[in-house]
């Protein structure tokens, strides 16, 4: 059974009745492009095959009673007059967060009853979260027929996160669960919101590999980052990192604390990668992708000090199955997660028997992994 029908079966369980429809959006993996977005700069994701499926019935009042199957079989209810942060059920604030900001843009909305159920895995820097914000916009767009786009959606999404549940994430996660195409990453340029989808050489897949690292400390060193890359910003008296050249920041090395130098020397690294590994995919130039691939982990590593030993444990045993016939490098956030790598898919299996063999005695910790497809977004 898949998790559309799921969601439905959840729903007639728990509510004893029929559900209206059923909306469904993508988790997302980035390929390259990290810590980039929240510079106005570029990423390079793709939608997955794993996400957040969410059946649902309109209600004519304005509550919203929510059942959760994967957190506990909790249920959730609030009213959109008077939507608060609950302490009790965090997983409800994604709800109630990307509710309270389309109030904004529809306040006559009315309530819903919802079931809902994911496979992205937690933990592991494959955005669930924006999958779950995506799925909730797209369900009452579909129950109301309101008249928003993706990239509306994906602000929505990305204000939810940022205004009402805490954390200051960029853009991609939302947009690329909104807008993904089949069989394509997307380039997307965090600024101004236009992207150009990038095809995947037939042949290939996306291997994820969980560290299974607990991300203990990636809320406050994440807005820690953010801070520095910021402050090197406002020295250069520029909008955003994207606006500095390399040579700008070497002019200005000695005037810089180490640190700094290097968070900036990342992300402008970082931005002229991506923008390689689109003319890389667009001319199925494998080579070049692992090549760049490879520098991004080590910049990540070196300059922006994301990795955890674990991480690039795992980038090793798994470049040593690649060579450059794929790519290999951290993804996401960092301090823990996923590694992802673009492999042909014969060496799926050479990879996981690698891996297991490998990995347990350089970490003391087995991986998990996933294969993945490139897939379309819920408003695409």
């Amino acid at each position: 059974m898949n998790l559309t029908e799921q969601a439905k079966q959840y729903f007639t369980t728990q509510f004893g009745s029929h559900s209206e429809l059923v909306c469904y959006a993508p988790g997302r993996v980035n390929i390259i492009g990290d810590h980039t977005d929240y510079n106005d700069g570029f990423v390079l994701p793709a939608a997955i095959n794993y996400g957040t499926a969410i059946a649902a019935s309109p209600r004519d009042d304005r509550k919203i009673i929510v059942y959760a199957h994967d957190c506990d079989q909790q249920t959730s209810e609030f009213n959109l007059e008077n939507i608060e942060f609950d302490d009790q059920h965090m997983w409800s604030n994604y709800v109630r967060g990307t509710l309270s900001m389309l109030l904004k843009k529809f306040p006559d909305l009315r309530g819903a009853t919802l079931a809902v159920t994911g496979n992205v895995p937690q933990g592991a820097g494959l955005s669930s979260s924006a999958s779950f914000e995506i799925a909730i916009l797209k369900t009452f767009k579909e129950l109301f027929s309101l008249p928003l786009d993706g990239i509306e959606a994906a602000l929505l999404g990305q204000q939810a996160e940022n205004q009402f549940v805490g954390c200051n994430c960029g853009i991609m996660d939302q947009l690329i669960s909104a807008m993904g195409q089949e069989s394509n990453a997307m380039l997307l340029d965090c600024r101004a919101l236009t992207f150009e989808d990038a095809p995947i050489p037939e042949g290939y897949c996306f291997v994820i590999v969980n560290s299974n690292v607990k991300r203990g400390l990636v809320d406050s060193e994440y807005n820690l980052r953010r801070e520095q890359c910021e402050a090197v910003a406002k020295y250069f008296n520029v909008k955003a990192l994207r606006d500095l050249s390399m040579e700008q920041l070497l002019e200005e090395k000695a005037q810089l604390s180490d640190v700094e130098f290097r968070r900036a020397r990342h992300v402008i690294s970082e931005n002229d990668r991506t923008l390689a590994a689109l003319e890389a995919l667009k001319s199925n130039d494998i080579k070049t992708m692992s090549e760049l691939m490879r520098a991004s982990h080590l910049s990540l590593k070196q300059d922006f000090e994301v990795t955890t030993p674990e991480m690039d444990a795992l980038v090793d045993i798994i470049h040593s199955v690649l060579g450059d016939n794929g790519g290999c490098r951290m993804t996401g956030g960092g301090f823990g997660g996923c590694v992802i790598a673009l492999a042909p898919k014969h060496l799926v299996d050479s990879i996981k028997d690698t891996v297991a063999q490998q990995y347990p005695s350089r970490s003391n910790l087995s991986a998990d992994i996933y294969v993945c497809s490139p897939e379309q977004g819920a408003f695409r």
